[in-house]
C-alpha cells in the first residue's frame, strides 16, 4: 500500500491548528525613516498602517543613515553578491573590516562571520569535539535552539544543567573525569523571560574545573556595555569568556552572525566547520552595513540609554495595570497569557482593532502554560505609540483576558 504523504502532512499541520499554535506570518513592509511603523498587507489585499512591537531591530539601526550610506557605497563599488564561499573568492575587504570591528568590540584576537547567529552557534558547537576529542559540553536547559542543535549534532558527550542553577552545574562538573576537556555553554540574556545568565559565577566554575566558556550574547550585543559589547563587557568579564557568539541582525540592524575568540580558535573553526566552509559568504553590502553599525554603536551611548528607559517605562505602566509581566531588569517585556488560543486571539485583536503587531509566542519556543506576548520597546517607539499600546492592552485585557468568554469564542 503506498505511503499517503499528503495525508501525513495534513495530520502534522492539523495538530498545530488543534493545539492553537499554528504559526501565521503576516505580510508587512517596514518604512525607512518611519520605524517602528509599517504597512500590513491583509489577506484580502488591502493595506493598513501598523506599529511593530515585536521586532528585534532593537535600536532602529536598520534605518540609520550611517548604515544605509555604507551599504549604498558597497553596492555601488562591488555589486550585489559576494560571488562565492569565504575560501573561494568570497572574502572581501568588507568582510575583513567587519571581522576586525567584531574582534575589537569584544576585546578578542579574532572573529569569524557566518550567515546567521543560528549557523554560528550550530557550526561552532558541532565542530568543537573534532578539535577537542572527548569534549563534554555543559548546556543551560534554556539555551537557544541553535545551541541545542549544535550540541546534539556534534556526537560528543553533553550534560544539561537546570537554568542558571550553579549548584547543579557544579555537581555535573564534579562528577566527570577531571582530565576530560569541558565547555560550558550559556547565554547572557535569555530572550523569552529576559533574565540574565550568571556570567561571573560560571566563569569561576570554569576556572575551577578547567573548562572553556561559550557565551551567546545575541540579545545583548549593541545594547549593553560602554561600547555595545554585551553584558560580558558591561560587567568587565569579556576577557574571561573563551568564545562569544553574537548577531548582526538585532541591535546592529543588518544580517548575519559571528563568533569572537582567540586567533587560533577562530582559525580552527574556520578550517573545520562545514557550516562555515561550504556556504556563500555575506554580500559585501551587508558586511559593510554591519561594520558601520558596530563602529557607530561603539561611540553612541544615546540609543542604548533611550532603549533601557523605554523598556523600564513600558514595564512600569503594564505592571501598574496589573498585567502578569516578567521583569528581570532587561529590555525584554513578556506578558504571560498562559494559553495558545488566547494568546493568538489577543495578538489578532491588537492587530485588527488597534494596528499593533506583536507576535504570539507559543510552545515549543516557551513551555506549555507560559504562552505570551513578547514586547520589544525601542528608542524609535515614541510616547504616542506607547500610550496607544498601553490603552489597547488595558481595554483588551480587562474586557477579554480576564473574562475568557470572548477569547474562547
Amino acid at each position: 500500500m503506498p505511503v499517503t504523504y499528503t495525508a501525513k502532512l495534513d495530520e502534522a499541520l492539523n495538530r498545530l491548528h488543534v493545539e492553537g499554535r499554528y504559526r501565521t506570518f503576516i505580510d508587512i513592509e517596514r518604512k525607512n525613516g518611519n520605524f517602528p511603523h509599517a504597512t500590513w498587507r491583509r489577506p484580502d489585499g488591502s493595506e493598513t498602517s501598523i506599529t511593530v512591537w515585536c521586532g528585534n531591530d532593537y535600536l532602529g539601526m536598520g534605518q540609520h543613515p550611517v548604515v544605509l550610506e555604507a551599504m549604498h557605497e558597497a553596492i555601488d563599488a562591488t555589486g550585489a553578491g559576494s560571488g562565492g564561499t569565504r575560501n573561494i573568492s568570497g572574502t572581501t575587504v568588507y568582510h575583513k573590516r567587519l571581522e576586525a570591528e567584531l574582534a575589537d568590540l569584544h576585546g578578542k584576537e579574532s572573529s569569524l562571520v557566518f550567515s546567521s547567529a543560528y549557523i554560528a552557534n550550530d557550526a561552532t558547537l558541532s565542530t568543537l569535539p573534532k578539535l577537542f576529542p572527548g569534549l563534554i559540553i555543559y548546556s543551560d536547559e534554556l539555551n537557544h535552539a541553535s545551541m541545542i542543535e549544535g550540541i546534539k549534532r556534534n556526537g560528543g558527550a553533553k550534560r544539561i544543567f537546570r537554568h542558571n542553577d550553579l549548584d547543579h552545574l557544579r555537581a555535573l562538573l564534579a562528577a566527570d573525569d577531571p582530565a576530560a576537556p569541558k565547555l560550558i555553554a550559556f547565554e547572557s540574556v535569555y530572550s523569552m523571560d529576559g533574565d540574565f545568565g550568571p556570567i561571573a559565577a560560571i566563569c569561576d566554575l570554569a576556572e575551577e574545573f578547567d573548562a572553556l566558556t561559550y557565551l551567546d550574547e545575541v540579545h545583548a550585543v549593541g545594547m549593553y556595555g560602554p561600547r555595545g559589547g554585551g553584558v560580558a563587557e558591561r560587567d568587565g568579564l569579556a576577557h574571561r569568556i573563551d568564545i562569544i557568539n553574537g548577531t548582526l541582525g538585532k541591535a546592529f540592524g543588518v544580517f548575519g552572525g559571528y563568533i569572537a575568540a582567540s586567533a587560533k580558535m577562530c582559525d580552527a573553526i574556520r578550517s573545520y566547520a562545514p557550516g562555515f566552509i561550504f556556504t556563500t559568504s555575506l554580500p559585501p553590502a551587508i558586511a559593510a552595513g554591519a561594520a558601520a553599525s558596530i563602529a557607530h554603536l561603539k561611540r553612541d551611548q544615546t540609543l542604548r540609554a533611550r532603549h533601557q528607559t523605554q523598556a523600564k517605562i513600558l514595564k512600569l505602566r503594564l505592571k501598574g495595570m496589573g498585567l502578569p509581566i516578567i521583569d528581570h531588569g532587561s529590555h525584554i517585556v513578556p506578558v504571560i497569557v498562559g494559553d495558545p488560543v488566547h494568546t493568538k486571539k489577543l495578538s489578532d485583536m491588537l492587530l485588527d482593532g488597534y494596528g499593533i503587531y506583536v507576535q504570539p509566542i507559543n510552545f515549543p519556543t516557551v513551555p506549555r502554560g507560559t504562552e505570551r506576548l513578547r514586547f520589544t520597546p525601542s528608542p524609535v517607539h515614541g510616547p504616542e505609540e506607547m500610550d496607544k499600546l498601553v490603552r489597547a492592552m488595558d481595554a483588551l485585557w480587562s474586557h477579554c483576558a480576564l473574562n475568557r468568554q470572548e477569547l474562547s469564542a
